[in-house]
């Protein structure tokens, strides 16, 4: 019973192994994953902005009520 166990294991071992070559030598012949660029895709689609604060408002109240915002801190040195 202890030889059957271990041959069975050794089979089922060995073939995984070669599903997992034969897997990995599949996905390596078809190339990979094609990268696509700016340059590529020129024409076809607009160029659309990802950033959603490229048009968000000034509302820093310091930034609009700051009156020493241009003073020369001094004038001595």
């Amino acid at each position: 019973m202890n030889k059957k166990y271990i041959i069975i294991v050794l089979v089922l071992l060995i073939l995984a192994l070669v599903g997992g070559g034969y897997y990995w030598y599949s996905q390596s012949k078809k190339g990979g994953v094609e990268v696509v660029t700016e340059t590529d895709n020129e024409g076809a689609l607009p160029s659309v902005s990802t950033n959603p604060l490229d048009n968000k408002p000034n509302v820093n109240p310091i930034d609009q009520t700051n009156p020493y915002k241009n003073i020369k801190t001094n004038p001595f040195e």
